[in-house]
């Protein structure tokens, strides 16, 4: 089978390497030229991906996998195409459709009788059928149901270890009537291999939910729920933190009971998921009054981690301080909503000298994104712990002169290796 995917990015590019895998051929498609250069030298444009290089170094030389910045020649010559273009909100919760619809412009313009076309990008309910398949019939003239197969199967993995959870989780499929649905079905059968889940109350692998829309529901769900659960644990944490209590201690307790489940609270909730997809179900449910106090809940933790930092310095006014983690989590190399934007933009905004750490970013990078370099060793009066990077496990004083006071959002310090400093841990009595 020939199959395009319409963008080549953390989720895209391994998709395209998993089919490839697979024995198929596989056009990726793309905007940036630049990734598209080194994905046709077998080079991964990112890191932080496990199993990526290897398999890029070992397909794309072997004719299974090529790039291209013209996405209607790839689409003209496949079978399926499979749609992955990131989907953002603008500051009032609406999506901004913008790249999707040229992407769907793109992917019309080559269509051809018989293709399947399915979305993997989360959108609102109703998206799929209401948005992209009268765009796509206008411009092709292709009626979705009839002449070309229409499905939504919404992606379910984290960056860094996606061809792992490609093989662990069910992967859902909708299409706009049965036959798409059963074509999608079909298709990823094809692509994908299933790990033995004695958990699950089917068997792993592909299933049909029946309608576009409730694939579309499916994913915001899922993501919905734990935006939710963790607005709940972030609550709990800033109530523990003026009662006495260690909240870690509460929450271990409670998830060792049967039907339990709770989060644990963090500086931020940052990505390209959950900080969003609430907000597409809220567009859809405008009313769902949980939803909106949990996504503020979350949206507040910078606020309050910086707060906090504040409660051992005073005045932040002149004072130097370190935020540790431009990442959104640990061992992955990607900003998009990280809470370091707003944890920075507090501190400055009460007079701080702030200065950002990341291992994964050389300084260039980091000055691109318009902070001032912090270098490990260098004086500092205040620590805000943003990400979970493993190489800051090992960090002491030392690594610090002059601090005396640490936020440590990600609960990632040995607390010993700081004598002596007013160390908190967001959701644990001081």
């Amino acid at each position: 089978m020939k199959i395009a995917v319409v963008a080549l990015g953390k989720i895209g590019l391994p998709l395209a390497v998993q089919f490839a895998d697979k024995g198929h051929e596989v056009i990726g498609c793309d905007v940036n030229a630049h990734a598209v250069d080194l994905i046709n030298k077998g080079i991964e444009p990112f890191p932080g991906e496990a199993h990526l290089a290897e398999k890029l170094a070992t397909l794309v030389p072997a004719g299974k996998l090529r790039a291209t910045t013209d996405t209607t020649s790839a689409v003209a010559e496949c079978e399926a195409v499979v749609v992955v273009v990131p989907l953002f909100v603008d500051n009032d919760g609406v999506p901004d459709f913008g790249w999707m619809d040229a992407a769907t412009e793109a992917i019309a313009k080559g269509l051809k009788p018989g293709t399947l076309v399915s979305y993997e990008t989360t959108l609102p309910v109703g998206t799929t059928r209401t948005r992209f398949g009268p765009m796509i019939e206008k411009i092709s003239g292709l009626v979705p149901g009839k002449d070309f197969h229409l499905v939504f199967s919404p992606e379910r993995v984290l960056t860094g270890r996606v061809f792992a959870d490609l093989r662990r989780y069910p992967k859902l499929v909708g299409g706009i009537d049965s036959a798409s649905g059963q074509r999608g079905v079909e298709f990823y059968e094809a692509v994908l291999d299933f790990d033995v889940r004695e958990d699950l109350q089917r068997a792993n692998g592909v299933w049909d939910l029946g309608s576009a829309e409730a694939s579309e529901m499916a994913k915001l769900a899922e993501t919905t729920y734990r935006d939710v659960n963790i607005g709940l644990a972030n609550q709990f944490a800033r109530f523990a933190e003026t009662a006495g209590i260690d909240i870690y201690q509460v929450i271990a307790a409670s998830n060792s009971q049967p039907y339990s489940h709770i989060h644990q609270p963090g500086i931020a909730v940052g990505g390209h998921c959950i900080p969003i997809y609430p907000r597409f179900y809220l567009w859809n449910d405008p009313a769902a009054t949980v939803v909106r106090a949990a996504r503020e809940a979350n949206a507040g933790m910078p606020v309050h981690a910086v707060s906090l930092l504040s409660t051992d310095l005073g005045d932040l006014k002149g004072k130097k301080v370190a935020v540790l983690g431009i990442s959104y989590r640990g061992g992955v190399k990607e900003s998009a909503f990280s809470g370091v934007f707003p944890t920075v933009g507090e501190l400055t905004r009460l007079g701080a000298t702030v200065t950002v750490h990341d291992p994964m970013y050389t300084d260039d990078e980091i000055v691109k994104l318009k902070f001032t370099p912090h270098h490990l060793g260098s004086q500092v009066d205040g620590v805000v712990t943003q990400a979970d990077h493993a190489e800051y496990r090992s960090l002491s004083a030392k690594d610090f002169p002059g601090v005396s006071a640490i936020v440590d959002g990600r609960r990632i310090f040995d607390q010993s290796a700081f004598p002596g400093v007013a160390y908190r841990v967001i959701g644990k009595a001081q």
